[in-house]
């Protein structure tokens, strides 16, 4: 393990988008860190470059976030090769738009397993190993302004969401006795992968009639008149990573440029 290492650090879903910034803002601030996630091609890329630029260690492993096995591994190879998990970061995720009439329980199932389910398990099994190896740790989880709004276009996901924000306060009250913080970060439209996919899916639905004109139109509703890019949202989660944030726990941060005034 590299002395002057902060410890170390997953961040799932890290291969592209608000995740990999993420994983970048940590790496650089001096934590060796491991992206979990399942593309392959991208998060080996994404762990070379990061690597590359802060010099800190860096490396993939290809993981299922809802199988707890898998997320196991994760944790094991991150305390065997960096020597602890200090940090932890849900991260992964993903959406895809129904009507509210017509959503579906297939969809359901697989964005609640995703979203929800893969933060309890990911919260669960790093908090284990904190307490096994006596660490203070963080543990980051990502929700969405949709947790505290519900959009009609995205009733699964906004659920899944919310179910962060509620995992996030649960989490929160079973380990402040072993000094580990829970909180979550909440961005609002962020210009990512997702989004792209996202701007096809709703021009399917008609809900849109021409690539971007949906984005454009969320756009409009925020006070600082931009969407986001990955590296806005980086520096809340870096704090809630830090010692700075010690006195903090259970708390859900909004990073939407003031689209959602809760």
């Amino acid at each position: 393990m590299n002395q002057q290492t902060k410890g170390g650090a997953i961040v799932t879903g890290a291969a592209s988008g608000i995740g990999r910034a993420i994983a970048e803002g940590l790496s650089l601030d001096g934590f060796s860190v491991l992206i979990a996630d399942l593309d392959e091609e991208r998060g080996n890329l994404a762990a070379d470059e990061i690597g590359a630029v802060s010099g800190a260690q860096t490396v993939f492993l290809s993981t299922d976030v809802t199988q707890r096995d898998q997320v196991c591994a994760a944790v094991a190879r991150c305390q065997d090769q960096f020597g602890n998990i200090k940090v932890m970061v849900n991260n992964a995720g993903f959406n895809k738009p129904e009507p509210f009439l017509n959503a579906s329980e297939e969809m359901w199932h697989k964005i609640l397993d995703v979203n929800a389910l893969a933060v309890l398990i990911g919260t669960q099994e790093a908090a284990k190993a904190m307490i096994a190896d006596q660490v203070r740790g963080k543990i980051v989880n990502v929700a969405s302004i949709t947790g505290r709004t519900g959009f009609a276009d995205h009733a699964p996901y906004s659920a899944s969401k919310a179910a962060v924000i509620s995992l996030t306060q649960s989490g929160a009250r079973a380990l402040a006795g072993n000094g580990i913080t829970v909180n979550a970060i909440a961005p609002g439209v962020v210009a990512t992968p997702l989004w792209e996919q996202l701007d096809i899916d709703l021009m399917e639905m008609g809900v849109s009639s021409a690539p971007g004109e949906a984005i454009a139109a969320l756009e409009k509703e925020i006070l600082l008149g931009r969407v986001a890019k990955p590296r806005d949202i980086v520096g809340t989660a870096l704090f809630l990573s830090s010692e700075g944030s010690d006195y903090m726990t259970g708390q859900t941060l909004m990073i939407d440029g003031g689209m959602i005034l809760q």
